[in-house]
């Protein structure tokens, strides 16, 4: 028998309604379903109240309210502290029964402990899986431990996948028909009333769920055959650029792995799979390792002594402002500073420099890029920082450093990046715009190194041999 009292399902970062783990559970009972999501201050009090993400989420709430009043039933929002509104809303609507889908984010931990101890005895709390493939200690070494290196957890990953025969890949299908309307569903508040100004988001982004399927379609049939070849190179088209999507759940990620297991044996979705494995795989870290949002994975690296003082403040902002001297590092950053959105190579050269150039605390990027990233996740900004600062799993070797200049040389060898965002560059050969201060003055035609552009911080010889004795004291 049914049971009649309703079912809430908490949306965080599931804002969809196809494909949906948590609203495909609440809908097996047969109760009634109703749809909830929080505006969490505890959140948005830190944030810029100019923030692209506020209003990426606004958008696709927009977009999933009318899709659920096109059902003839609502979506509950409310906005203070999630802590304290979900209680009262199962309260308010009488539901014995709280779905959600969990997150390893330490703070997501600490609020849904706090929610499930204010729900009185008898409610019914289910959590599940949907940020991920695998999670938590689903994929353990012989030893039940934890991977910490990523080719031996791609491989565990990739054996069980098998052997489930893809199952875990279906489709989450929802009984929407269980949806209902409720009262307190009385519309979404505006960005203003949430404290926050309408932004430059892009109009990719604006769009909610049903956009992010299509842009997924877009990527997943016309250009994921190509995307080993052309990932690496921010002037291309490459990338799928549903970061964003999946960060918030606009696209499922069994969507975009079942796409790509479907063609593994193509480079392109083999690469692609990938991808959507290491994410995994940094959710298992922070999963087993909460200390790394504080420090080092590595403890020993704990040794290692940052620069610190006046110059290292200014040679971080400039950083952040794009003002290194290094062509690629600045059209990087710059990007970053106008979109929101950064090429993943990019963000490996970029943190690379901060930390082995410049030797700043890699913690300090990290930062930076939680603040500005539109697509940031807890989990993979700290462990693709790590990685670059040589501290955290499966981390590049501490004596291995990025070049700026080969690298812009390898992956935007005619500067078209470089020159989409540092203008001032724009009319330099291709021979010269690497690296303007050993250009031959002919080649730089009117532009004045130190006055139109900067010259470099660093020499990236001399720095190099500064990382090198920073980094010695490990072998000590």
């Amino acid at each position: 028998m049914a049971n009649p009292e309703p079912t809430l399902v908490w949306l965080r970062r599931d804002l969809r309604l196809h494909d949906h783990a948590a609203l495909e559970l609440a809908c097996r009972s047969g109760a009634p379903v109703l749809l909830a999501f929080v505006f969490d201050t505890e959140i948005l009090d830190a944030l810029p109240r100019h923030d692209r993400r506020v209003e990426l989420i606004h958008c696709a709430l927009q977009e999933l309210e009318a899709q659920l009043r096109e059902r003839g039933c609502g979506l509950i929002v409310r906005h203070g502290r999630a802590r304290e509104w979900i209680p009262q809303l199962m309260a308010q609507i009488g539901a014995t029964r709280l779905v959600y889908a969990h997150d390893d984010d330490p703070f997501a931990l600490t609020r849904d402990q706090a929610v499930r101890a204010a729900l009185p005895l008898g409610v019914q709390v289910e959590s599940v899986q949907d940020v991920t493939v695998f999670e938590r200690r689903e994929l353990l070494t012989g030893q039940g431990r934890p991977y910490t290196v990523f080719t031996p957890y791609k491989n565990a990953w990739l054996k069980a996948l098998q052997a489930e025969r893809a199952e875990r890949l279906a489709e989450r299908t929802p009984q929407l028909q269980q949806l209902a309307p409720s009262p307190l569903a009385t519309g979404l508040p505006s960005l203003r009333e949430l404290g926050f100004e309408p932004t430059d988001l892009d109009a990719r982004f604006r769009g909610g769920a049903r956009q992010a399927r299509e842009q997924a379609a877009e990527f997943l049939h016309e250009r994921l055959h190509a995307y080993a070849e052309r990932r690496d190179f921010p002037a291309q088209k490459g990338p799928s650029y549903l970061s964003p999507a999946l960060r918030f759940g606009l696209v499922s990620v069994r969507e975009l792995a079942r796409a790509a297991w479907a063609r593994h044996d193509e480079p392109g979705a083999a690469i692609f799979l990938s991808e959507l494995i290491w994410r995994d795989f940094y959710h298992q870290v922070l999963h087993h390792h909460p200390g790394v949002v504080d420090g080092p994975l590595k403890p020993e690296y704990a040794a290692v002594q940052w620069e610190q003082g006046p110059q290292a403040d200014s040679h971080f902002q400039a950083w952040c402002e794009g003002r290194t001297g290094y062509p690629l590092v600045d059209a990087a950053m710059r990007q970053l500073a106008r979109t929101g959105y950064m090429h993943n190579r990019l963000r490996m050269v970029t943190a690379s420099f901060l930390c082995k150039s410049l030797g700043i605390d890699w913690r300090r990027g990290e930062a930076w890029f939680a603040e500005q990233l539109l697509d940031f996740e807890l989990a993979s900004n700290n462990g693709g920082w790590q990685w670059a600062a040589s501290t955290g799993c499966d981390a590049q070797p501490w004596f291995r450093i990025f070049n700026p200049v080969t690298q812009s040389e390898k992956f935007d060898a005619q500067g078209t990046f470089i020159r989409r965002y540092v203008p001032e560059l724009a009319e330099l050969p291709e021979a010269a715009i690497h690296a303007p201060w050993a250009a031959r003055p002919i080649e730089l035609g009117g532009l004045r190194l130190g006055v139109d552009y900067p010259l470099p911080l660093v020499d990236h010889a001399e720095a190099r041999g500064r990382t090198l004795a920073r980094y010695g004291v490990l072998k000590a």
